[in-house]
């Protein structure tokens, strides 16, 4: 059986920062439809995987797969209108982070990054 063992990966951390500084700026200098929305909602996925990386040693397709659960879980709550029905709109960083409206697109965003982070992870050697 294997564990989940805790750890620190130096190359997922600094993909990570660079992923979030690209989502920061992706976040203060676009405000289109196609940049901030879809190719921020594909990397975000990406982000979250890497942060994963960076202290789990887990397999790279569980991980993946859990993201993209979790991002699609997310995206559920979005189409419950939870943050509506919590009275969190109000606080602005908790709403952008967990968003505020529902839309299909965002899960097919979701899974094109999780496809790119399966491509990416299944062609690189495999390490030790």
């Amino acid at each position: 059986m294997m564990t989940n063992k805790l750890t620190f990966n130096r190359q997922y951390f600094y993909l990570t920062v660079l992923l979030f500084l690209i989502e920061v700026a992706i976040a203060v200098f676009f405000d289109d439809q196609f940049i901030r929305p879809f190719v921020g909602d594909v990397l975000v996925v990406i982000l979250i995987y890497s942060f994963v990386r960076t202290f789990w040693k887990i397999k790279a397709n569980v991980a993946a797969l859990s993201v993209l659960v979790f991002a699609c879980f997310v995206e559920g709550l979005q189409y419950l209108n939870l943050i509506d029905k919590l009275g969190w709109r109000q606080y602005k960083v908790l709403a952008i982070i967990l968003g505020t409206t529902f839309d299909w697109k965002d899960i097919l965003a979701y899974v094109l990054g999780t496809a790119i982070i399966l491509v990416w992870e299944n062609r690189a050697p495999k390490r030790q």
